[in-house]
């Protein structure tokens, strides 16, 4: 009985360490670097981490989730743009983060844009929106089938 606890105690564990092994990125830059060389579109999460109640329950129920990571994993190239009210942040986060919700034309949060990048000789960013999406009440299942139809699209 022992055993099985223990053999039970650890695949549990490998789904929580599977979740936890997605690298958000939060420097557009270097984003766009990897979307360019994977092919992968960016899946930009506009979120208030530490305010934001329906960010929170999004990630609780969709972002932290095994499905999640295993999609993610083959599909996008994560990207958190956060505006948290009582986590400090670089004045570079700040400013790179305001100029990204001022060109996607966030209302409200968490809004999730999906699109490509490229950048031209300057240094400049070119965006090709896909679709966004939000909160989707249902968990991982309903919020990846949406996910989907989006960057099928593209």
């Amino acid at each position: 009985m022992k055993k099985l606890l223990i053999a039970l105690f650890l695949i549990a564990g490998s789904f929580a360490v599977q979740a936890q092994e997605l690298e958000w990125q939060t420097d557009i830059q270097k984003a766009v670097k990897l979307s360019e060389k994977s092919k992968k579109p960016l899946l930009m999460f506009f979120t208030g981490s530490d305010w934001c109640g329906w960010c929170i329950r999004l990630q609780k129920e969709v972002l932290k989730t095994p499905e999640f990571a295993t999609w993610a994993k083959e599909n996008v190239i994560l990207v958190e743009l956060d505006f948290p009210r009582r986590t400090p942040q670089t004045d570079e986060i700040k400013k790179q983060n305001f100029e990204l919700q001022q060109f996607f034309g966030i209302q409200g949060y968490p809004t999730v844009w999906f699109a490509t990048a490229t950048k031209d000789k300057t240094g400049k960013i070119s965006f090709t929106q896909l679709g966004k999406t939000g909160y989707v009440a249902g968990g991982p299942t309903v919020w990846l089938d949406g996910a989907n139809k989006i960057i099928k699209k593209s």
